[in-house]
């Protein structure tokens, strides 16, 4: 068992890492990206090739829409296992460290939903339903998605959401939240938000946007398997959604 070394923090982790476990999970997560990523492609097959937004064609937009979230996962997955195991952004930021990884992930998470929506406009209307049922479904997996994010918001809040317990103790230290979205699964996040996604894309009738929405919901679980789980176990010595 190797420990974490932690300059710069003040508030440290009271915890030991196992040794080599920078890497566990990332051969599974990319094998499985390797997997999902044609999967999407094949999902929105010949509904590419004919539309635009903003002068950018609707694959454009669907390879950025894909882009995005591989870049943010797997920018998760190496600087919260760098912080995890070496103490990486506490060593060169101290404290400020969690604010400069809050930089770099959420304009990468606010760029995903925006990015849907950039597809379902290049691609409106290549589902074949009306215009009244892709409103009427859209418009209600909005709702969990919305109600579970003000659940976060007041119940777990942004910072822990964020990743805190890779880098303050504070933030392990806290109890499990039964509460909101929370009291019906205990990763709502990953259950309801993606659900959000899911409803642009119908809003849209866009074929091509559903299949992002599709991957993008597959893969944050691709994210829990390979690399936060095994966190938890590391972090509290069991799975996270576990008492």
């Amino acid at each position: 068992m190797g420990s974490i070394p932690r300059a710069g923090n003040s508030d440290p982790l009271a915890i030991r890492v196992p040794d080599g476990f920078m890497w566990h999970g990332q051969l599974r997560h990319v094998l499985m990206l390797a997997v999902l990523l044609p999967g999407a492609w094949a999902i929105a097959g010949d509904s590419l090739g004919d539309g635009s937004y903003l002068g950018v064609s609707d694959e454009v937009w669907f390879i950025a829409a894909l882009a995005v979230p591989v870049v943010q996962q797997l920018a998760v997955a190496l600087l919260w296992r760098a912080q995890l195991c070496h103490g990486l952004l506490t060593r060169a930021f101290g404290d400020a460290g969690f604010i400069v990884w809050g930089v770099i992930f959420f304009p990468l998470l606010v760029a995903r939903p925006l990015l849907v929506a950039a597809v379902g406009l290049a691609d409106v209307g290549s589902l074949p339903i009306p215009d009244t049922v892709g409103i009427a479904i859209g418009g209600l997996l909005l709702v969990p998605a919305l109600w579970t994010m003000h659940s976060v918001k007041k119940h777990f809040g942004f910072a822990r959401a964020l990743g805190g317990d890779h880098f303050f103790e504070r933030y392990r230290a806290m109890p499990m939240v039964r509460e909101g979205a929370f009291k019906y699964s205990s990763n709502a996040m990953y259950t309801f938000v993606f659900f959000g996604l899911w409803g642009i894309a119908l809003l849209f009738r866009s074929r091509a946007a559903l299949a992002v929405a599709m991957f993008q919901h597959a893969y944050i679980w691709v994210h829990w398997y390979c690399t936060e789980q095994p966190d938890g176990v590391v972090l509290y010595g069991r799975s996270p959604e576990e008492e």
